[in-house]
């Protein structure tokens, strides 16, 4: 459904599990730097200056900002991204699809549950070392695509028969004729073939 080649390492037990303790509350650490979206998070989030999230589905996921004086702090997985001969990185999302969401396949890996307003991966968590895929089969229909979306915002438009859900480890798609890619939600150009793998706790940031 939607991808090309096959997948690999699907993701069995371990890692950190919904409704578990995650995450603790400190003081805020010396020179703690402001970031207002994923992807200046995913480049500044594994330098060594500490980063605090004031925007981006991460900071949603995640619960939004702390208040008060303590701040939260949080181990999160990384996706490391192979996108044709490019070695990129993402904390959110990796979306492959053509010109629109309303037809065709989609192939979108997720690292968090959200995706601007819509609860697109319900079971994704950025700290349970594994990334969750969402696959849309490219014979699903412009009506069954609105109302689809109009259940995004509540995570209800899965379970679908024509909307695969799996997670994984790491998985590998090639696309004929090529797609567009998007890492956390910014333009990346045609991709052909695409490998996606997690790194647990790859990074370290605050809310």
């Amino acid at each position: 459904m939607g991808a090309g080649a096959g997948e690999a390492g699907q993701a069995g037990g371990g890692g950190v599990r919904r409704g578990r303790p995650w995450g603790e509350s400190v003081p805020p650490p010396v020179g703690l730097v402001s970031v207002g979206s994923d992807v200046a998070t995913a480049a500044e989030a594994r330098s060594d200056l500490p980063v605090r999230l004031t925007a981006g589905d991460v900071l949603s996921s995640l619960g939004g900002p702390s208040v008060g004086p303590l701040v939260n702090r949080f181990a999160i997985d990384v996706l490391r991204v192979r996108a044709d001969d490019d070695e990129l990185v993402a904390i959110a999302h990796v979306v492959v699809r053509g010109r629109t969401w309303w037809r065709g396949p989609v192939t979108a890996v997720f690292n968090v549950d959200r995706l601007g307003r819509w609860d697109a991966a319900p079971r994704a968590h950025p700290g349970d070392g594994r990334f969750d895929v969402v696959e849309v089969d490219a014979a699903m229909s412009l009506r069954a695509r609105w109302q689809a979306r109009r259940r995004l915002p509540s995570g209800t438009h899965v379970p679908h028969p024509l909307i695969r859900t799996s997670q994984h480890t790491t998985a590998s798609w090639a696309f004929a004729p090529e797609r567009r890619l998007w890492l956390d939600g910014i333009a990346r150009g045609p991709v052909h073939e695409l490998e996606v793998t997690i790194e647990p706790a790859g990074a370290i940031v605050y809310t």
